[in-house]
Formats: C-alpha cells, structure tokens, sequence
C-alpha cells in the first residue's frame, strides 16, 4: 500500500542527529523522497547510508552545510527541488546547544545559538514558501522544545531561541493560511539521541545506564527513543493533519509547566 507520503518531497534539517535521522528513515518507510540537511558531512552521509541499508528503496539524499550561513537556504531548497523536481514539506530540526547563565553569556555564544536555532528556519521558511505554496499540501514542522515554554536556569540562550521558534511558527501559520501552508511546531522533552549519550560518556555513563535511569521531571519517568518523536512530525506533516496548524505539540512524556 502507498505510504502516508508518497510522492511527497520532504527536507530535514540536523538530519544526522538523533531525531532528525530517526525522522528521516519514518518519512522515507512512508514514501517520502527525503534531503537530509546537517553541518557535519561524515555524519549526514553516515546517516543517509544506515536509512538506505534499512529502508528498501528509499528515495534519500543528503546535503553538507551550515546553516547558519543565510544563503545555505537558497541551496537547500535549490537541491531538493534539482533532486526531486518538488517540495511539500519542510522539518526545521537544526539546533545547538548552549550551558551559560544569562549572566555571564557572550555576544558569540549569543550569534551562533541565533543563527543556527532560529534563523536557518526563518530562512529556510522564507526560500521554500514559493514551492510550498505549490504544493497543494505543503507543511512546514518546526522542533522546538518543551523548554520553550518551561525555561531553566542556565541554559537561558537554548530556551529563548525554543521560545522563538513556537512564535515564529503561529505567526507564520496566520500569514500563509490564505496559502494553503500549514506551520506547526512539536516540543520534545528528555530524548536519548547521540548528543546526550556522548555527553554523558564524559562522565562516565553508558547508553545503558541512561535508559535504566527513573527520570523525575516527566510522569512517564523515563527518555524517549527519537522514533517517537518522529511519529508525531510524520502526523503533522501528513494529510492526516490536514485542518491542524499553529500548533505546538508536547511530546515529553508529560512535564509539568511550572
């Protein structure tokens, strides 16, 4: 049976990340032509390989750039419509990570949490307006985080840009409504990807220790595997979705809004 978006032209971003990845190979199972997006070559191309090795015939390219350059838009949008000839829908999951209290955090911290977090969605919502518009169902699905609307303490830079993105994404859902584009947002809450498996091998913590760790800041009390975080953006992204937009999804395993 075709799959929830065949003959759909999709990109995503941070696409060599945990939950870009994760997202990537569910689009591509559900007929997808995906363009992978991410920064770090080796790691996008190690990504692209594994969804291929996995996911019989799967329509999947994949693009190096940084996008905090503003032009990197322009070449995004340009190779997926040279790849597939269309784009219906665009992931915005591009992100970095920032650990300073407000008070003490630079102007260059500031710069490059802005551009990556924020702007390369703007710009990459700006460049692929026109195709989306012409898609009949183009979507856009943007990742911000629970923390966008539950800040803490000392990642106050990572929290505002979240905060931003849900912002950006009712707002521009207001403007492009006339356009037939949907603009929708999902916040994730803990989700073991490879950054945070990394980090905690810093300190002397396997993957397996983190999976068998009682999380006490969600009620399911424990992290997510990206897949299920995927799930919800393949939703919104589908025609399943087709009267939903402005809207911010949780996707934390319920987390209180303090």
């Amino acid at each position: 049976m075709p799959g929830r978006l065949s003959g759909l032209s999709t990109i995503i971003t941070g696409g060599a990340g945990g939950i870009g990845s994760a997202c990537a190979r569910l689009f591509c199972e559900e007929g997808a032509s995906v363009l992978l997006v991410d920064r770090d070559a080796d790691a996008c191309r190690a990504a692209a390989s594994d969804i291929s090795d996995h996911v019989v015939e799967a329509k999947l390219s994949y693009l190096a750039l940084d996008l905090a350059e503003e032009k990197s838009a322009t070449e995004v949008v340009a190779s997926a419509l040279e790849k597939f000839g269309r784009l219906d829908c665009v992931v915005n999951n591009a992100g970095i990570r920032s650990y300073e209290p407000l008070s003490a955090a630079q102007s260059k911290t500031w710069h490059d949490i802005l551009a990556i977090n924020l702007l390369s969605y703007a710009y990459l919502c700006r460049e692929a307006l026109p195709e989306l518009r012409r898609s009949g169902t183009g979507s856009i699905v943007n990742v911000s985080s629970t923390h966008g609307l539950n800040p803490r303490a000392g990642m106050g830079q990572y929290d505002v840009t979240k905060a931003g993105i849900i912002s950006m994404t009712k707002t521009l859902a207001a403007e492009e409504a006339g356009n037939g584009v949907r603009v929708n947002a999902i916040c994730p809450g803990p989700t073991l990807t490879s950054f945070h498996i990394k980090r905690a091998a810093t300190h002397g913590q396997s993957a397996e220790n983190l999976k068998a760790e009682k999380r006490r800041d969600c009620l399911m009390g424990r992290w997510a595997d990206p897949r299920e975080v995927a799930y919800p953006i393949l939703w919104l992204a589908s025609t399943e979705a087709s009267f939903v937009t402005a809207t911010a999804i949780m996707v934390d395993g319920g987390m209180p809004v303090i």
